[in-house]
């Protein structure tokens, strides 16, 4: 997975926003405001990962149980899908 070219991130105090640099490329005409959690998916996904790999790091990063932040992650991937922000 990893985030379209078509949208930038700009982090921004405690989180990140992303917008649509090529509108001709995507529906989405927005703002995303992320925190801090989804800016860290986010600036992975911009490498290019796996879902797995992103929850290894997650776990390796925060003190949370595993399936509280696969739950989290799954909301973030499902929000970037829906506004076709990710391509596999």
């Amino acid at each position: 997975m990893k985030i379209k070219k078509t949208f930038c991130t700009q982090k921004v105090a405690d989180g990140q926003i992303m917008v649509p640099v090529d509108n001709s490329e995507s529906s989405f005409k927005g703002i995303v405001r992320s925190n801090s959690t989804a800016a860290f998916v986010v600036d992975m996904l911009k490498e290019g990962t796996t879902k797995e790999e992103i929850l290894q790091k997650l776990t390796d990063t925060y003190d949370a149980p595993v399936e509280k932040l696969e739950s989290d992650l799954d909301k973030i991937l499902e929000k970037l899908k829906s506004i076709d922000a990710i391509e596999d």
